[in-house]
């Protein structure tokens, strides 16, 4: 077999519609779109969400808040991810990141208590809650905000 050979299975491929071609294509005249209405005339049709002239989903339903376009958002470890490294290693966003703990760094990393330290290292962070510093000190290590 030859590459000018090739045919494709039967059946596999359609031919495209051709609309308003004339009756013999069966799309001629109204080219698929039905008598008349808004939907069948040439830019016609309604926006997203419009309903009719009801009153819309998106202006029923209730707001509440706001979002601060400001706020920080960090990521969260917990110290117990921390086990994983040697004592005496710093540990830091690059290192967190290399090691799979943290897959995206946004605003910095905050490191949270959850779970029991049993490895003094040195971890440096954005953000850092009073039980997580207690853990990493009582462990031996040091806690630095960056």
């Amino acid at each position: 077999m030859k590459l000018h050979e090739l045919r494709a299975a039967e059946g596999s491929t359609k031919n495209r519609k051709r609309r308003g071609r004339g009756h013999a294509t069966g799309q001629g005249t109204t080219g698929g779109r039905g008598m008349n209405g808004q939907k069948s005339r040439s830019g016609g049709g309604v926006r997203l969400g419009f309903e009719g002239g009801q009153m819309p989903l998106y202006r029923r339903i209730p707001k509440r808040g706001f979002t601060n376009i400001f706020a920080k958002e960090y990521t969260e470890l917990n110290v117990e991810a921390l086990n994983r490294f040697e004592a005496g290693t710093v540990v830091n966003e690059q290192l967190l990141k290399e090691a799979g703990l943290v897959k995206q760094v946004k605003d910095g990393v905050k490191i949270l208590g959850g779970g029991n330290l049993e490895k003094g290292v040195t971890v440096q962070a954005a953000k850092f809650t009073k039980s997580a510093v207690e853990k990493i000190e009582a462990a031996g290590g040091k806690a630095e905000v960056v």
